[in-house]
Order: structure tokens, then sequence, then C-alpha cells
């Protein structure tokens, strides 16, 4: 499989770096979740050769425009439907986890032919009742480590503590090889610390709440949850922000429990996720 050329698209004055594998279509269009980056997809990818496929670095991650906090949520949904607008990108199946999955439900509501289905892979989009509550507690995201000798050092810091110990070898490798930047003789996180604890503290803002828009959405919509459900005071990364009930929310949602995995299903499953899109054509 060849690999993806880097391009960047233009939105609300940011450029936005998306990843494109040339193939056939319909495309497959790809969402990563906080504090991650659209190559953490490429196992997955691999398993679709010769399909179109995408998958962006939203704003503040990976090769994208990083503006100063904060960070609002509908602001991912825009990212995706710019691109998606540039490329004429129509019909394709959305994949999103956590904070993907919310964007690619916000792409959906904002440019309706983008996709034909939707696989959210354990999305954050919570149960209703916590939108406009007080946020999960997650002041710890700020003192995340920042600069690093090399990928190769954070993949060996990484490799054997939770949660990256039920990753996948190769997804873990994807994740560090494309997580830093090289700077000033070191490397430091694509997605800076206080981009993501901004990104944290609005997702159960008002603004953050797409349940109005919801039932308008008629295309096949698949959730796929972790075991664990998340609590109301601190954050949890482990442990699955999905309302129990969302699939039920869509006209036509069907929901997946995988109560063996974490939050990181993509990562601890990536067959799994594969088949999922497989299964949405």
């Amino acid at each position: 499989m060849l690999p993806p050329t880097l391009k960047t698209i233009p939105a609300d004055g940011l450029e936005i770096a998306v990843w494109e594998w040339e193939g056939t279509d319909p495309p497959l269009m790809f969402a990563h979740a906080t504090g991650f980056h659209g190559r953490v997809w490429d196992q997955i990818v691999r398993m679709f050769p010769g399909r179109h496929c995408l998958a962006v670095d939203f704003r503040g991650h990976g090769r994208s425009g990083k503006p100063d906090p904060p960070y609002h949520w509908p602001d991912f949904g825009r990212d995706l439907a710019a691109v998606a607008e540039r490329l004429e990108v129509e019909n394709a199946i959305g994949i999103g986890h956590s904070m993907g999955g919310h964007s690619v439900v916000s792409a959906m509501l904002q440019r309706p032919e983008t996709f034909r289905a939707l696989l959210l892979v354990d999305p954050t989009i919570f149960p209703r009742e916590y939108y406009g509550q007080a946020p999960l507690e997650a002041s710890y995201i700020r003192r995340r480590r920042n600069a690093w000798r090399s990928p190769e050092e954070m993949f060996e810091r990484f490799r054997n503590r939770a949660p990256f110990v039920r990753w996948r070898e190769e997804v873990l490798r994807d994740y560090c090889d494309y997580a830093l930047l090289a700077t000033g003789g070191e490397f430091v996180l694509a997605c800076p610390p206080a981009v993501e604890a901004s990104i944290y503290g609005h997702s159960n803002a008002p603004e953050s709440d797409l349940y109005p828009g919801i039932p308008s959405i008629a295309i096949p919509v698949v959730v796929m949850r972790a075991g664990t459900a998340q609590g109301r005071v601190v954050l949890e990364p482990t442990a699955s922000p999905a309302a129990p009930d969302l699939a039920a929310q869509f006209p036509r949602g069907r929901d997946v429990l995988l109560k063996e995995h974490s939050h990181f299903i993509p990562m601890e499953a990536p067959e799994t996720v594969a088949e999922g899109i497989r299964e949405l054509g």
C-alpha cells in the first residue's frame, strides 16, 4: 500500500492537515481522539488496500495549525466539514474515535452529504444530563511531559505502562512516530498539554451538546462502547464517555458493547474496528 499524501486545507484561518490514501470510493474518513493524530489509524487503513481513505489532524493536533486555547468542540466538526468540502468528499463512511466520534456527528449535521454511514468508536457524547454541568477534573493533563529526545524514547517509555501496555505494538509505534514535532534539537508534543486540557475542559459545555440534531441523522450509525462507564467527577482515560443509550437516539442506530476493551478500542482491537467498517460498506 502506497504511503498517504499530506495535504493542508484552510479552515477558520488555520491550516488543517489531512492524510489521503488514493483508491476506490466510497471513501473512508477517519477522525482521531483528543491528543492523537490522523496517523494513529494506519493499521486499520492497511486492512483496506486500494480503498480511498482520509485521516484528518484536528486543529491543535498533528501537523495542523495550533491556535491558543480555548478550544471549542463545534470547531472540530467544522474542520471535518471543511476538509470534506474542499476535497469534494461525499457518501463516505465516517469513523470517529472519542472526540473524533463526536466530530463526525457534528460534521454530518453541518454537511449531510459527506457521509453514508457512521462508525462511532466510544464517542465522547455523554449522557444528555451531563451537558452544562461542571467539566470532569482533568488538570493532570497540563502536567503531561511535553519534551522528548525522540519518538523511540517515547515508545520505550510507554510500551510497558498502562494504558499503552494493552495497545498493539505497531499502533503504539504509529502513535509515537507522529505524536511529536522536531523543534530546537528536541521533540515536543504535537498536541500541547494546554491544548489537550482546554479540549477536555469544554467537552460537556452546552455548545457541545449534539442531541438536538441527532434525530435528523437518518443514515446507519453503529456505536461501539467500552466496558467501563465514565464517572462524573474525574476524567478516567480508559473509561467509556459514551451514553449507554446513545445508539437508540439515532433513527438507525445500533449498539455494540465490547466489555473486554477499554476506551482505546482502535488501539487494542483494530481488527474489530475494521470489521465494523466492512459491515457498513
